[in-house]
């Protein structure tokens, strides 16, 4: 991937006068915006308790996956300092509080490690030190925090925008950043105002409230686009009509616009649309509001989860076949990310277990005692040996660039699903394979 270079190109050292700029919590979140604030020429504190974490980011050891991390860190790491020492904190008088919320298998928030993290961060930060917080919070979280927290510190809450699988550029090039503080009307101190500037994109504050909202508003939206594009592709595939042919029009129309939500999916995954749809609907609830769209779109979500096994049991492609074994290509909810969570692809694995399974996922390594009858593989051509049905279930970018032919010599069987079309159609046809994407 090409480096990413921030607007302006400006390669100095920003310094404040009372003090460094701070990121406490080194997750995802932490990593990839720390990083961003290095790119613009800030020196940088990076803190987390957990030593190893710590020693092995300073090392160039990442325990996430991203594309342009690496190339980030060789350009900026001299401007990041890694430690586990809270008593840095103390020269900074700006620390961002960037841990990620972690949620449940019913999409609940844990925020006890959250917690934890702005004990420790408040105790050490100098008097009107500025934290802000990063991490995803419910409504009302910031305005209680706000009145146990020290006198003398002020905080402010920045709502996040990472997307796995497009963190580094989203954060060294934001679209907007949101803010949310305690008294809109004071606005921003100067140390912050000067490093959200430095990013040269609108800032938009606003109450606590509305900065926990927006966050859940942006993911409802977006909830909403993906849901109508799946239910209107799968309408596609029963009238053969074409969604693909059906987009563009849509991008065209300024009430949609060219940037929309357009293309078929296997459902929500990744856990944090998930969690704002729960926290949607509990609001609903507690306030008596109506709610019942965001469970509309749950339901729809979990009905595209199984578009494949649906397709493989319409279509009879796994019936009358001794010893049926299938590829799975992909396990990650989306390319270009590590994270599993809530995939469509291990669900669809544990739905298969009558079959013999081959898997390759170039990010993500399966514990086998999960998938004790599954056969975890080193390469996507490994994976497709004596296969009946190839399902592509994450479209990473190197499968398209695996020879087809050389799939079709190792295969046994002809069927290639792959709802996401990240394999060359026309050249898998053309090969005699019986080829399947979503919206068709």
């Amino acid at each position: 991937m090409d480096s990413i270079a921030a607007p302006g190109g400006n390669g100095g050292i920003f310094m404040s006068e009372t003090g460094n700029i701070a990121f406490a919590g080194l997750s995802h979140l932490g990593i990839i915006y720390s990083m961003a604030a290095a790119a613009h020429g800030y020196s940088v504190i990076a803190f987390d308790e957990r030593r190893g974490v710590a020693e092995g980011l300073a090392g160039g050891r990442f325990p996430i996956s991203e594309p342009g991390l690496e190339d980030a860190f060789r350009q900026h790491h001299e401007r990041i300092e890694y430690t586990a020492d809270p008593s840095l904190l103390s020269d900074c008088a700006l620390i961002f509080i960037t841990l990620d919320v972690s949620t449940d298998d019913a999409n609940n928030s844990d925020l006890a490690p959250l917690g934890a993290l702005i004990d420790r961060v408040s105790a050490v930060a100098a008097p009107q030190t500025a934290l802000v917080l990063m991490s995803q919070v419910p409504p009302g979280f910031c305005r209680r925090l706000a009145g146990s927290l020290r006198k003398d510190l002020c905080l402010y809450y920045q709502v996040e925008t990472l997307i796995f699988g497009n963190a580094i550029e989203r954060a060294i090039l934001p679209e907007r950043y949101m803010v949310g503080a305690s008294e809109v009307h004071r606005g921003l101190p100067e140390l912050y105002r000067r490093f959200l500037d430095a990013f040269q994109c609108p800032v938009l504050l606003m109450r606590y409230e509305s900065a926990e909202l927006c966050k859940i508003a942006i993911n409802c939206f977006l909830v909403s686009s993906v849901s109508t594009t799946n239910m209107l592709a799968e309408i596609c595939e029963r009238i053969h009509a074409d969604w693909s042919e059906i987009a563009p029009a849509l991008r065209l129309d300024r009430r949609i616009g060219q940037y929309a939500y357009l293309s078929p999916g296997l459902g929500i995954a990744g856990g944090n649309l998930e969690r704002d749809l729960a926290t949607v609907e509990n609001l609903a609830a507690s306030h008596r509001t109506d709610g019942r769209i965001v469970t509309a779109w749950k339901e729809n979500s979990s009905h595209r989860k199984e578009w494949v096994q649906r397709l493989l049991r319409e279509r009879g492609l796994l019936n009358g076949q001794p010893n049926c074994q299938v590829t799975v290509w992909g396990v990650a909810y989306k390319a270009e990310t590590h994270s599993t969570k809530n995939s469509p692809a291990l669900a669809l694995i544990r739905d298969l277990g009558e079959c013999g399974l081959r898997i390759y996922d170039p990010a993500v390594t399966l514990n086998g005692g999960d998938f004790p009858l599954a056969q975890v593989c080193a390469s996507a051509a490994e994976a497709a040996e004596g296969s009946d049905v190839l399902v592509v279930m994450t479209p990473w970018k190197q499968f398209r660039e695996v020879p087809l032919d050389a799939i079709k010599g190792r295969m046994r069987g002809r069927v290639i699903v792959d709802p996401f079309g990240a394999l060359d159609a026309a050249g898998c046809r053309k090969l005699g394979f019986d080829y399947y994407r979503m919206g068709v």
